[in-house]
């Protein structure tokens, strides 16, 4: 990405964020969120389309209605066609964990009745509610963190821990951008496994969403098999994937560290007793992976940071 700054991405789509996400609106849908006004609508967190009620957007100081009609089954399909440029029953066939990702990183996440074969979801019919995840780029978010995640010059392997929409993959994003651009140090290789296209927001091969001059990304893969390729492909000295659920991604990240690359990764949870109770993370905290641990926690439009020392 040579002659690539934050500011302009060869391709990016130069729309606000929320622009973007509500582009796979309907016409009536779309025109109904100008009722916020520029200063709100530049603070939009999601949109909810629950069918039977008005659409509602989230905002930082909570979920309004924005007016309209309420939403009916044709609306919804037609977000689903929209951003999946396809139509609604063959898109919704090949949705198997509940949501879609836009260009620029957003989300759809979906609702409505799972129809399994063989005990695994095979599609979902008869939607009732979907959400779009309005994905923003904050630099300068990780910088004051920085100091606290380094040791003798190393930056050392942290988890980033929060509850659901607090934040954490935007602060993923931006740490990885300032080690990237080398803040408060050299410049370092990173390594991004970004399995739902969320944090680096590949289009065509170019990241939308700006994440540093020294990042290389490999987009849509499961998590454990993305790091394994990219430990063995791209050398980096510091990998980095978002939201460790499963027990594979747990042993993947084990399988990094013992590589030599630090590693950055983010889990839901409220705190490292919640962690604790949890095989997957208890394992990874009792193989001593991480060194720092960040919390997160969401008041309004603030957002309070602390880091704890790991054992």
């Amino acid at each position: 990405m040579n002659g690539v700054t934050s500011e302009a991405v060869n391709g990016m789509d130069e729309r606000k964020p929320w622009e973007q996400a509500a582009g796979v609106l309907p016409g009536p849908l779309r025109r109904s969120l100008y009722a916020l006004g520029p200063d709100r609508l530049c603070a939009l967190e999601e949109l909810r389309l629950r069918r039977g009620f008005p659409m509602t957007a989230l905002l930082p100081e909570g979920e309004v209605e924005t007016g309209g009609l309420p939403v009916g089954e044709d609306e919804l399909r037609q977000v689903v066609e929209n951003a999946t440029q396809s139509s609604a029953h063959t898109a919704l066939d090949r949705v198997r964990q509940g949501f879609v990702t836009l260009r620029g990183g957003h989300r759809v996440g979906l609702c409505g009745t799972v129809v399994k074969k063989d005990g695994q979801i095979v599609t979902l019919r008869e939607l009732s509610s979907l959400s779009i995840r309005v994905a923003r780029a904050v630099e300068g978010l990780a910088t004051p963190l920085l100091p606290a995640l380094t040791e003798d010059g190393r930056f050392l392997s942290t988890l980033i821990l929060a509850p659901p929409g607090a934040g954490k993959t935007t602060l993923l994003r931006d740490l990885v951008r300032a080690l990237s651009d080398g803040e408060g140090g050299a410049p370092l290789r990173v390594a991004v496994a970004d399995e739902r296209g969320e944090i680096a927001a590949l289009w065509r091969g170019e990241p939308q969403l700006y994440i540093g001059r020294h990042t290389d990304v490999l987009d849509g893969c499961a998590k454990a098999e993305g790091l394994s390729i990219l430990i063995r492909g791209m050398n980096p000295q510091v990998a980095a994937v978002d939201e460790i659920t499963r027990p594979e991604d747990a042993q993947a990240v084990i399988e990094a560290a013992g590589c030599g690359a630090a590693l950055i990764a983010t889990a839901h949870g409220a705190g490292l007793d919640d962690l604790n109770r949890r095989p997957a993370y208890r394992e990874l905290l009792a193989a001593g992976v991480f060194r720092r641990l960040v919390v997160l926690e969401r008041r309004g439009a603030e957002r309070d940071l602390r880091t704890e020392v790991l054992p």
